[in-house]
């Protein structure tokens, strides 16, 4: 019968310690022999070690050790953890000498005291036990002179009136095996991996095989967050292609020409839509099939962009080159509050709402840039250089961390920029960009994916889905038969995706099921 605790064996060869040294060499007694294990696989066997005493299988742990000769933590490490864990202050704190030449900064020796002190400090104020806790304070904790500012902390600390309160004001769980356990991890921090293992080391690798797959997956379309608990390790991860939109659901034809922009509102349950026949038309998608909410008249050339205000209440419509005018809708109510212009020779074919919703800005191809608060006049409004282009940009735009910016560059295609740092980050194949304007966007899950539209022959009138990690699209959608001219993912419907086309069609994409129609759905690249 095997004790729990082993002692040195004599001329048998070693065998464990209750500190998991390296053990035994066997006999022909029935004890396990020993194997060599190549340097290599020692790692493994200590993470594997380390991970079987977290789920308490101390008698294969006593096994795996025995005969593979490896132990899990220097000696002196063990008897540290062993201390501290009892709470025997003054032998961990003799033991901490012992570790010192193993620790590359010598600063961290005192960092490390300071912890062990600290601890034993509050437990004696929880005990109360004043004085011992003046003193450690006084001749221990301050002669360090390490974290002033903590001390002065811990000294307020000492007239405290309730366990409660010196908890709260301490930032502790208390005495006992909680508190000591976030203790040793502090102090794990401090000691080379060679001494001792950081906390749950296998299960931190595993968690980062675990993030590496699912950047890796080039359809990992879920905001659910996937972890250990939810994960196969048996295989490696691959999101079917069907999470994503490539399946036409609806498609809306009650426009009666070219739809050349649409939009989802914030709350991704309405969808504007406007059109080369001079119409703006919100959608209701909250639920089912699409419903017609109300349509607008807007600019006679038709209407080349749309903006939704931050609370979805007011719709901003702009037409194409030769309109210098702007219309703003409720779209609640269907009132056209607004109608202006600055002057007759503008262009003003792009706008956007600031985020506290009180002002606007708009923009043309003829150099003008404005912005307007609430219902002052029109003003200039300066603007600093953020990414340069040697081709004319189409369109762009920028994610909601307001870190990326997705360009449509005329005869380039698709180009992604990092705003902050102003680098290029990718160029994307696949989508072609030449006269047109063709509008992009983010959306999925992150926003890690990119959809564009596209122009020229037959064979290019699709949607195209990009992972923004790789150039070449993920999915390709057919269905359109012109120019697609816009797209946009639905922000609060991570599997909604719509489409705008010269087909005079507004296409609603949703995720793959089993009876594809022919010539709606997708192909992969």
């Amino acid at each position: 019968m095997h004790k729990s605790k082993r002692t040195s064996s004599g001329s048998d060869g070693e065998t464990s310690t209750s500190n998991g040294e390296c053990i035994a060499n066997g006999d022909s007694k029935g004890h396990l022999k020993r194997k060599i294990v190549p340097r290599s696989d020692e790692d493994v066997v200590r993470l594997i070690v380390q991970h079987l005493q977290g789920l308490g299988l101390n008698k294969s742990v006593d096994v795996l050790m025995q005969e593979s000769g490896c132990r899990l933590e220097h000696p002196s490490a063990a008897m540290f953890r062993e201390s501290v864990m009892a709470g025997d202050w003054e032998r961990a704190d003799a033991i901490l000498k012992e570790l010192r030449p193993l620790v590359e900064n010598k600063e961290d020796i005192s960092k490390m005291r300071f912890c062990l002190l600290e601890q034993k400090f509050l437990e004696f104020l929880e005990e109360e036990n004043r004085i011992e806790a003046v003193y450690c304070l006084r001749t221990e904790l301050t002669p360090l002179k390490c974290n002033r500012e903590r001390v002065h902390q811990l000294s307020g600390l000492v007239m405290y009136t309730t366990k409660e309160e010196l908890h709260k004001k301490a930032e502790w769980n208390g005495k006992g095996y909680l508190s000591r356990h976030k203790l040793m991890d502090r102090l794990q921090s401090f000691l080379p991996a060679s001494v001792m293992l950081p906390p749950h080391r296998l299960r931190t690798l595993l968690n980062q095989a675990v993030e590496l797959q699912k950047e890796k997956c080039p359809y990992h379309n879920t905001k659910l967050e996937l972890g250990l608990h939810s994960f196969s390790l048996l295989s490696d991860h691959l999101c079917s292609r069907n999470v994503l939109p490539c399946e036409t659901k609806y498609i809306l034809t009650e426009h009666s020409d070219e739809v050349w922009f649409l939009k989802f509102s914030h709350d991704g349950t309405k969808l504007a839509s406007g059109s080369k026949d001079g119409t703006v038309i919100i959608w209701d998608v909250s639920n089912g099939e699409p419903t017609n909410l109300r349509a607008f008249e807007g600019p006679s050339f038709g209407v080349g962009e749309l903006a939704w205000s931050p609370d979805d209440t007011y719709i901003i419509a702009c037409g194409p080159d030769d309109c210098s005018e702007l219309w703003i809708w409720n779209t609640e109510t269907g009132e056209l509050k607004c109608r202006m212009t600055q002057a007759a020779d503008d262009s003003l074919t792009c706008c956007s709402w600031n985020p506290d919703g009180r002002k606007f800005y708009a923009g043309g191809k003829r150099g003008q840039f404005y912005q307007c608060v609430s219902r002052l006049p029109f003003c200039m409004e300066t603007c600093n250089l953020v990414v340069q282009e040697d081709r004319p940009i189409m369109s762009f735009s920028v994610s909601d961390d307001d870190r990326r910016a997705l360009l449509n560059v005329a005869s380039q295609g698709l180009h992604l920029w990092d705003i902050r740092d102003r680098v290029l980050i990718r160029k994307y194949q696949g989508v072609r960009q030449a006269r047109f304007t063709i509008y992009s966007c983010f959306g999925g899950a992150n926003q890690d994916f990119l959809a564009s539209g596209s122009e020229g022959e037959a064979d290019y009138h699709k949607v195209y889905i990009w992972h923004f990690k790789r150039e070449k699209p993920v999915a390709v959608l057919s269905g359109h038969t012109r120019t697609v001219n816009c797209v946009s993912w639905n922000p609060r419907d991570i599997y909604m995706l719509a489409s705008a086309s010269d087909d005079g069609t507004v296409r609603l994409w949703g995720p793959i099921t089993r009876n594809s129609k022919s010539g709606s759905g997708s192909t992969a690249v």
